[in-house]
């Protein structure tokens, strides 16, 4: 059979749907929508597969043969040309940063809820150290380093976090072929942050009092906004993340209710927060201080995320017991024999102060957007709402007591 001429396929793109061969596999495919083809049609393995070159013009009949003889060469030495197309459309990876890159994409976006935790940590913690790194030039000397820049810093939780990263990091390294060993595989948390502990940590109304109060001291130096989030943390039990990150349009302060969604949910459930007659009012005042942001709380200086950071407010609680990351001339600490406390622990303390204000355990659990255990929680898909309202205006009124001068 003749094959094509370049006079031929231009009039044959015009024409019905059909496929003309060229001869040796090739041939241009035209479909009734969308642009013309090449495809190269061969055998592999005892297999019949059909390989696409690329589109008409873009591809012309000249690019099209020397692109299917390519192919064909690979057929000759035994790679299936798709196979090899493949290898060649993947991504090149050589560093660490760009080994981050790919597992970030292709698992951690699709596998995790809130991605932008590992995401933090490594870009923090491991990218100024190995981000250049070739991969197989990281070793567990590095890593070492790595654990040990965050230990010395005071954050023995992140350490961990970080430890655990670094070991699933090259580990898809592994998964790609991209090295042959995992320098973080030797180490474990005793190397790290140690045994973690669940933290106890609750305020008492005596600590909460003192803490507010040098708070109120300190305000143009700890900051109006970090105080009224402190007391919104305080009175709504909500987890940092979700209060740090809310969006205005997510309030209703006429209705007095927080709707927040279930892409911002730990629990991925959406939930409707009843808001205290006070937090409405520390909400109006914030409002006033956003200028106009989508955001409650708006990044403070130029920086990636629009909001307020995850470590903003318990840097600023810790400045004021006398630590500061990265320093070392500490600060004065303002906060006299108090216990070190972080935003987590003011969840703690609402769910404390809401026993001791007799609301039900079940209620209370519902107020921090907790699932409820064993049978109560697959039968009773009730949200309690009016009683979490009665059990945050409760816990306002009692903290209320604590935060005079607010």
């Amino acid at each position: 059979m003749a094959k094509l001429t370049a006079t031929q396929v231009a009039s044959l793109a015009k024409r019905d749907a059909k496929k003309h061969t060229d001869g040796g596999g090739l041939y241009f495919c035209v479909r009734n929508a969308g642009s013309p083809y090449w495809m190269l049609r061969y055998s592999h393995a005892g297999k019949r597969r059909e390989a696409t070159l690329g589109a008409y013009p873009a591809l012309s009949l000249a690019e099209a043969r020397l692109r299917a003889e390519n192919m064909k060469k690979d057929l000759r030495e035994g790679r299936d040309p798709l196979v090899e197309k493949q290898k060649r459309q993947t991504p090149d990876i050589q560093t660490t940063r760009q080994l981050f890159d790919d597992w970030y994409q292709s698992d951690l976006t699709k596998r995790l809820q809130h991605p932008q935790i590992p995401k933090r940590i490594y870009t923090k913690e491991i990218d100024p150290v190995i981000g250049n790194y070739p991969i197989n030039d990281v070793t567990p000397k590095d890593i070492r380093r790595i654990i040990q820049r965050v230990v010395e810093s005071g954050r023995p939780t992140i350490a961990n976090d970080t430890l655990m990263y670094l070991k699933q990091l090259f580990r898809h390294g592994m998964k790609l072929g991209l090295c042959n060993t995992n320098p973080a595989a030797p180490f474990t948390a005793t190397d790290a942050g140690g045994l973690e502990h669940s933290r106890e940590r609750a305020l008492t109304p005596e600590e909460i009092q003192h803490a507010f109060e040098v708070f109120r001291q300190n305000i143009s130096s700890f900051g109006r906004d970090n105080y009224l989030a402190c007391c919104l943390f305080l009175v709504l039990g909500v987890r940092k993340s979700e209060l740090c990150e809310a969006l205005w349009e997510e309030f209703d302060l006429d209705a007095a209710v927080w709707e927040l969604p279930a892409h911002r949910s730990k629990t991925g459930t959406a939930i409707s927060i009843p808001l205290p007659t006070q937090a409405v009012e520390w909400l109006a005042t914030l409002k006033g201080f956003a200028c106009g942001s989508a955001y409650v709380f708006p990044a403070r200086r130029a920086s990636k995320r629009p909001h307020m950071g995850p470590d903003t407010l318990n840097r600023a609680i810790s400045k004021l017991f006398g630590r500061e990351t990265g320093r070392k001339r500490q600060p004065p600490n303002k906060m006299g024999d108090l216990e070190h406390f972080t935003v987590h622990d003011l969840r703690r303390t609402f769910r404390s102060l809401a026993a001791a204000e007799g609301v039900p355990s079940h209620v209370a659990e519902r107020c921090l957007n907790h699932k409820l255990k064993g049978v109560e929680g697959i039968y009773d898909r009730h949200d309690y709402f009016l009683q979490r309202k009665d059990a945050h205006e409760k816990v306002a009124n009692k903290a209320l007591s604590f935060l005079a001068g607010n």
